[in-house]
């Protein structure tokens, strides 16, 4: 039991000895108070950390704070930035994109080729007879007006018509339908060696020959070789491969499907250095520069004109080609018959 408790004054010393004891008490309670503040920041810390581990890219500890991501690649040890391709790599992508553009527009210049070739030749054996029966009936259609009249204009009128239905070839006239890019046409094969003659059915191969030709296109394409021999052997095999195109066949191009895979494998492209680089590069851009112009040519023509008429159904728009020349020989039929009356 204290003093106070038993009703007696404090004195100085007790006083003392209070402040101790409050001062003991305080240092206790700040102890206590900095115990649980420091937890409370290290658990406040920890939760920090771990959000901030749970953020993308943050690092793990303090070692990872200058430490590259996982996989990322440096320039030595100390962690720097990635190190630049060097400029003949860039060159060298360059020219293989180049390539590969190149081969898909030569691709896109012969499959048109092929169907103006198909549509001309179509055109010429279907509607030829209708063509130059329009030009006879035009001619005698002519010459009875001229018998008729008596008009030196007339009469001048009839002598150009009937030009118009014999006219004098020239080398090339005597020569279409004989020779194509290829060589003797199919028709004049066939008539020297006394084989029935097989016009193409069709303007435009079926969609399987297209895919078939597209592919084995881009896979030998002579633009791929790598020295003169491999060239030569690309270059007899892609010609065989736009015949067939040309003609349509599909078991043909999946014969020559089967021929290229048994082949021998194409070796390794390996671009030279910068010099060699920017010569192939400038040859694929000459090359562009070429296909540009027979394409241009192709769509300017009287044939790719007509085509561009029907880009999606080529075969039909020579039937109604058909029924309007039908249309017009009936119409001068008539004609005809009402000056000869």
């Amino acid at each position: 039991m204290t003093h106070e408790a038993a009703g007696v004054p404090t004195t100085r010393n007790d006083d003392d000895r209070q402040d101790d004891d409050r001062q003991d008490q305080g240092s206790q309670d700040q102890h206590r108070n900095g115990q649980d503040q420091g937890s409370q920041d290290q658990h406040l810390n920890g939760q920090d950390q771990d959000r901030q581990d749970e953020r993308p890219g943050s690092p793990e500890g303090a070692h990872a704070a200058t430490a590259p991501p996982a996989g990322a690649p440096t320039d030595g040890a100390g962690g720097g930035p990635a190190e630049q391709p060097r400029p003949e790599a860039r060159l060298a992508h360059a020219v293989r994109v180049a390539e590969q553009a190149l081969i898909e527009f030569e691709i896109a210049v012969e499959t048109f080729r092929v169907e103006v070739e198909n549509f001309s030749r179509l055109h010429h054996q279907r509607l030829g007879p209708m063509y130059a029966r329009l030009d006879e009936l035009d001619a005698q259609i002519a010459e009875a007006r001229a018998a008729r009249t008596g008009d030196p204009e007339d009469l001048r009128k009839a002598q150009e018509a009937r030009a118009v239905v014999m006219p004098m070839p020239g080398v090339d006239e005597l020569f279409h339908d004989w020779m194509d890019s290829d060589g003797l046409s199919p028709e004049a094969s066939a008539m020297l060696t006394e084989q029935p003659v097989r016009p193409p059915k069709r303007v435009r191969p079926t969609e399987e020959a297209r895919k078939l030709y597209r592919e084995l296109a881009r896979k030998a394409h002579p633009d791929l070789a790598q020295d003169e021999e491999e060239r030569a052997r690309r270059d007899e095999f892609i010609t065989r491969v736009n015949a067939a195109y040309g003609r349509g066949d599909e078991e043909l191009l999946k014969e020559l499907a089967q021929e290229w895979a048994a082949g021998p494998a194409a070796p390794e492209t390996e671009l030279g250095e910068a010099d060699e680089l920017y010569a192939r590069l400038n040859w694929l851009t000459q090359r562009k520069e070429l296909l540009t112009v027979l394409a241009q040519e192709l769509e300017q023509s009287a044939i790719g004109a007509m085509l561009r008429m029907a880009p999606d159904d080529p075969d039909h728009l020579l039937e109604e080609i058909a029924d309007q020349l039908l249309g017009e020989v009936s119409q001068r039929e008539a004609e005809l018959a009402a000056l000869v009356q």
